[in-house]
Formats: C-alpha cells, structure tokens, sequence
C-alpha cells in the first residue's frame, strides 16, 4: 500500500480540502495521514473523519513572530518533518510554503517519495502580500516547482497562468468542491430573525474579511429603497465587529454566527439568494471560485456575483445569476434589482445542475487519476 503524507502549515482544524482529499485517497486504497502545526488545546496525534493526523509539536512555537525567527520555526519544523516521514512514497505538499521541504525529502530519497504540489491559491499573488514577499515567492516557486512530479490548481484561470508563467504541462484542475447531496429547502433564517416570507433573503456565507464586498454589501442595503429584501450575513473573521454593529443599526441587515459544518447547507438552503462578490483585489482572488460559490449552488440558491474571471465564467455559461459589472455599491444595487427581474426557478435549477456537475465526487476522479499517473 503506497504511503502517502498530505503536509499543510496549519493546525488542520477547518482544511476542507486537505480532508477531502486525505479522504478520496484513502478509499481509494492509498494510506494517508496529514502532518501540520501543533497548537496549543490540540491534540498532538488524533484520528479525523479516519484520517490519522499528526501535529509536529515545536519548541520554538512560543517565540518572536520576527521573520528570522520564523524561519528558525520553519527550519525546526522541516527537520522533525523528514526525520519521521522519510518513508513516504508521496508527498502532497499543500501551498508554496511547504514546496521547499517536500523538494528536500525527495532529494534525500534519490526521488523515490514523489511530490503533488497542490497549489490552493495563485500562490505568488495572494491578497495582502508585499512587493518583496512577491517576489521573493515567484523566484522559490519558479525554482522549485519542476521538481514537483505532479502540480494540481483549484482553478482554470490559475492553471493556465502557471503553465504560462512556469513553461509547465497545464496542471490538473482539482476545484475545492463540495460532496454533491440534496439539500431540501428551510427556513432557519425567517424562524431565527422573523423575516417575512414576502421578502427576499440575500446571503453572504463565509469569512468576514477585507476583500469579500462585505463593505460593500452593508452600504448597499443600507441605501436600498427595496423594502421586500433583506441580507444575511453569516460567518467569522475580522470584520465580525462591523457586521454586528451593522446589523444592530440597520432594520434589513441581520448577523448570524458561523455554524458547524455538518449543518451549514441547512442554513444555506434557508436564503433565497447567494452573493459572491470577491473583489479584484490580487490575482488569486481574480481566478478564485472560492467553496461558497458551489455551496451556494448545492443548496439551489441563484448567485449574485462580482466581475472577476472565474465566477463571471461560471455564472454566465451555467446561467444561474447575475454578475455584478463593477466593484461599487450603484453597480451592486443595480444587481440586485437585476437579479430579482430574473426567473429564480430557472436560476436555481441551473445552480443544483452546475453544482452536480462540478461536486466533489467529480473533482476527486482528477485527483485520483493524477496519483495513477504517478505509479507508471
């Protein structure tokens, strides 16, 4: 049985893709375990979902955030790592960060552990990286990424910059997907906050922070004139202050705390509407199709979405929203009114259609077949 070490630089409390995949591979007959970062209030060794995990803990864990002393913490890391996984046949190296250690255990076993470089985001144009840090991560990937046996993206525009950027064969195309199940209509979202059923319930779902139109969202529906809809914002992150403070000072606007994963498309399903409005921010979030965006779909929400490359792609050749043309609240407030014209039968249709094509049952054949490609 072939081993097969997926190696992330996180605690891997909330890595749905790692799981999903980690899960894919061992069904399909490989053994897999994940290795990350130990965090305090968490186990050092522990089984998920039957995936067995292991938290390398580090001694230097406690020390200064100061970028020399964050590489001393990589360096720790790197070698506890190829102490205990030199036995591996692959390496499924999860982001940029970990290219460089993956390339060294290979060398260390004369390229007998082989490397799926499974890049989750354009990983050289990230949002809020620095000019230097840019740069500095272009010529580690440029260097490094001809030694990864097999690249992976989670989107096409992504991909065929690579290809481009790097004079590589395309990589394969492994989108962050959800596992395909009906999901029945509720209404958790009128039962909680009293929302009539004459109006509509818009819904952001995801992290609350800069560059997801959130500010954008709340100045839109404070303007509306429109007294039949309202927006639901649900999740964590940084700008939790601003969306609670919205919601407490704004009659349509309401706040719901993040929920646990096996009972999110439950919440999901419960709105009328999906919005995506990801803004054209760094060119990893140009190219993304981030989860939320399938979750939508699932749930048979139509989706209102920004102009950026892969969701107006998406949204226009399934049919199943509206694209908002530019990043400003008139332009959003026009989408709105757009979109509610719209049929929303047929939209959400079409969403659950483009939903079944693109599920995770699909995208794991991808990642299966790249493995395959590796034993020949």
């Amino acid at each position: 049985m072939k081993k097969v070490v997926s190696i992330v630089l996180n605690n891997f409390k909330n890595d749905s893709r790692v799981l999903k995949e980690c899960i894919s591979m061992q069904q399909a007959g490989y053994d897999v375990r994940v290795v990350a970062l130990h965090e305090a209030g968490l186990l050092e060794k522990e089984t998920i979902q039957n995936i067995p995990v292991h938290r390398i803990r580090l001694k230097t864990r406690g020390w200064s955030k100061h970028s020399f002393i964050q590489i001393i913490k990589y360096v720790e890391f790197m070698l506890r790592f190829i102490k205990n996984y030199r036995k591996t046949d692959y390496i499924h190296c999860n982001g940029l960060e970990l290219l460089f250690v993956s390339v060294l255990l290979k060398w260390l076993t004369f390229g007998r552990a082989k490397i799926v470089y499974d890049a989750h985001e354009f990983e050289t144009e990230k949002s809020g990286m620095k000019h230097w840090e840019k740069k500095v991560s272009h010529v580690m990937e440029r260097t490094l990424i001809n030694q990864a046996d097999q690249v992976l993206s989670v989107s096409e525009g992504i991909a065929l910059e690579y290809a481009k950027r790097y004079n590589i064969s395309k990589p394969d195309l492994v989108m962050n997907c959800p596992f395909f199940v009906d999901v029945p209509k509720r209404d958790l979202f009128r039962q909680r906050f009293q929302i009539g059923s004459d109006k509509k319930i818009f819904l952001y779902q995801g992290g609350l922070y800069r560059g997801r139109g959130l500010e954008m969202m709340i100045h839109a529906f404070r303007q509306i004139q429109r007294e039949d809809v309202v927006l639901v914002i649900m999740g964590f992150g940084e700008l939790e202050g601003m969306v609670t403070q919205a919601a407490n000072t704004t009659a349509n606007i309401f706040y719901h705390e993040a929920v646990a994963p096996d009972v999110l498309l439950q919440y999901t399903a419960s709105a009328d509407i999906g919005i995506s409005f990801i803004e054209n921010i760094c060119l990893s979030y140009y190219y993304c199709v981030p989860n939320k965006f399938f979750e939508y779909a699932m749930a048979g929400l139509p989706i209102l979405v920004s102009n950026s490359h892969e969701l107006k792609k998406f949204t226009e050749y399934y049919q199943c929203g509206s694209v908002v043309q530019e990043y400003t609240v008139a332009s959003l407030l026009d989408g709105i009114e757009r979109i509610l014209q719209m049929d929303l039968a047929e939209l959400s249709h079409n969403s659950r259609k483009m939903a079944k094509i693109h599920s995770w049952q699909e995208q794991e054949k991808i990642l299966l077949h790249a493995y395959e490609g590796l034993a020949l």
